[in-house]
């Protein structure tokens, strides 16, 4: 049995989301049913972070314990053959050790958020940014985003469905970075709650269109209510970056 780590893309406009669904596709059973296809085994892949429907992935990680006698570079080929014409594609894949995992071996996952603010329509970019038709402040959302970093109780930030044992998190960065009609948060932690990044990025967004002030942000925070949470942003702008383990 060779455990794999396979790096992997995909558009999560069609999915459920990362984990396998009993009422709908996801990127699980896409992989899943490629690599029954190429090896014969029923495999169960782990990843990193399990995405929400229409969350998009660039560099997500994941790893599948194969029987079957093949070389990563053969296999990376034979997956992207088979998973086709799911827009799934694996971009790396290597032999780790047995004891390597996608999720619990993860020292830090990153995200990112797309905003486009322009009052026309998104076109061949529609599910991949949310679109808000009037300028943000990007200065007053950092403000308000610096309030989120560090250690902190994020029940308001919080879906209901969460099921983490405790709402405690400690960010590392939440920064907005600008480029005229466009913003992105960049969110960097060891894990996220369910919603998390979403929840932070709605109430930035009220900040920037002036609707709340940055202490607001603050003040919902200490709150560790999510009946005071102002917006949870879309799932379309919101891609998973990449996932970071120790050196060998």
């Amino acid at each position: 049995m060779t455990r794999f780590a396979l790096t992997v893309e995909f558009d999560g406009r069609p999915f459920m989301g990362w984990q396998r669904q009993d009422h709908g596709p996801s990127v699980q059973q896409a992989i899943e049913d490629a690599a029954f296809a190429v090896t014969g085994e029923k495999v169960v892949v782990h990843a990193a972070g399990r995405t929400d429907a229409g969350v998009h992935g660039l560099g997500m990680r994941a790893h599948v314990d194969i029987a079957k006698p093949i070389a990563a570079f053969r296999l990376m080929e034979a997956l992207n053959a088979r998973i086709r014409p799911n827009p799934v594609s694996v971009l790396a894949c290597e032999e780790v050790a047995s004891d390597w995992h996608a999720r619990f071996s993860c020292l830090s996952r990153h995200y990112e958020y797309r905003i486009v603010t322009r009052r026309a329509p998104l076109t061949w970019e529609k599910g991949l940014a949310w679109r808000l038709s009037g300028p943000l402040n990007a200065a007053a959302m950092q403000v308000a985003a610096d309030h989120l970093v560090g250690r902190h109780d994020f029940t308001t930030f919080r879906s209901a469905h969460c099921q983490a044992e405790s709402p405690v998190r400690t960010l590392d960065r939440l920064e907005i970075m600008q480029d005229g009609d466009r913003i992105s948060v960049f969110a960097s932690a060891r894990s996220f709650l369910h919603h998390q990044v979403r929840s932070m990025v709605g109430c930035l967004s009220l900040v920037g269109q002036g609707k709340w002030v940055p202490e607001d942000v603050r003040d919902v925070l200490e709150a560790r209510d999510r009946t005071t949470l102002g917006l949870n942003a879309p799932p379309d702008g919101l891609f998973f970056l990449r996932a970071d383990y120790p050196s060998a």
